[in-house]
């Protein structure tokens, strides 16, 4: 299911819950994608050790995006794309 609605971001955030994989170098970890903009991603995450500021993001239908971390707080991550 995918709720849409908007909030004092740019543009519209897409409330979802895929599965995913952040890659950088020969490394991936799971994640799970909370929302999605056009220019960003709220991602769930397991501990953050290890997870660089700069990577890519693979989401289901073998979707890519080059993502830098905005934020960082507990378990959650916020990224822009490139």
């Amino acid at each position: 299911m995918t709720v849409t609605y908007l909030d004092a971001r740019k543009s519209a955030r897409r409330l979802v819950l895929d599965t995913a994989l952040i890659r950088f170098g020969e490394a991936s970890v799971c994640c799970v994608v909370r929302d999605l903009t056009d220019r960003g991603a709220l991602l769930s995450i397991g501990p953050q050790t290890g997870i660089p500021d700069q990577f890519t993001l693979i989401v289901p239908q073998n979707k890519t995006y080059s993502c830098t971390v905005v934020w960082r707080q507990y378990r959650r991550i916020g990224v822009t794309f490139s």
